[in-house]
């Protein structure tokens, strides 16, 4: 979970990661009746109920929308920060964001589906959008957008794109520069994601429907055990961080000092 990452670890993340998606995404659409990391089918609403009228929709659709990305973007502060301190847990950070919320949500998951919000939809479909656009920003800055993991359709387009290649007929003699080849090690890497998100999805439906909200609990606990070993390591450097930031705003919280012959 450091900075300095091998394309092996940025898979295995990566397909740990589509399966803990799917499990979210899936089962969530069976509490929230949304699903809360398809952008594509969101936008399309949007667009769709506002020129219907259904204002309320709308909103709720703005809502996802909006959260999904305050989600991207908060993995994106939190990296640059860690970057800019030189820390090996550059993502470890958003991942333990992530798990928290996912545990909070494990535990109380029901107060926030009677919680209103000014989007015209509870809680628990804010916070789910926003946990998907988190942990599909953190794989995206680390494989350089090469692997996603809460949404399917871009890895089935580039599993299409390779099975095209392999099934692609070479004329004989032909110069290698000019011969077709699938690239196996992508195909096998796009194969995996959507199976994991499929197991994560089956899994994860099952789980809420058969034990609810509870179920979610160890799929936080496995993204904490990613996320704290790294954090672990960047402890002394987390810990003066932190009294950096505490003496800053002590200062700025202090009335200025007046000089002596005017006390």
């Amino acid at each position: 979970m450091g900075s300095r990452r091998t394309v092996a670890s940025n898979r295995t993340l990566g397909l740990l990661l589509a399966f803990n998606a799917g499990a979210v995404n899936a089962g969530g659409f069976l509490v929230v009746h949304i699903y809360t990391s398809h952008m594509t089918g969101i936008v399309a609403m949007l667009a769709d109920n506002f020129v219907l009228g259904n204002m309320k929709l709308v909103l709720g659709a703005l809502g996802a929308l909006w959260a999904f990305m305050s989600g991207a973007g908060t993995t994106a502060i939190m990296v640059n920060w860690a970057r800019h301190r030189r820390l090996r847990s550059t993502y470890a950070l958003p991942l333990l964001v992530e798990a928290v919320l996912l545990l909070l949500f494990g535990l109380v998951g029901a107060i926030t589906l009677s919680w209103p919000t000014p989007f015209a939809v509870p809680l628990a479909v804010l916070l789910l959008a926003f946990l998907m656009g988190l942990q599909n920003a953190v794989v995206a800055k680390m494989s350089s957008a090469q692997i996603r993991t809460t949404h399917v359709t871009g890895t089935v387009t580039d599993l299409g794109i390779e099975m095209g290649k392999a099934l692609y007929w070479n004329r004989s003699g032909a110069p290698p520069e000019r011969q077709v080849h699938a690239n196996r090690q992508r195909l096998a890497l796009h194969a995996g994601l959507l199976g994991m998100f499929l197991a994560g999805g089956l899994l994860g439906a099952a789980g809420f429907k058969y034990l609810g909200f509870i179920c979610v609990v160890p799929l936080a606990l496995a993204l904490l055990l990613l996320a704290l070993p790294p954090l672990w390591s960047d402890r002394q450097h987390l810990r003066l961080a932190w009294q950096q930031w505490r003496q800053r705003h002590g200062r700025n919280d202090m009335p200025p000092r007046l000089p002596p012959h005017l006390d």
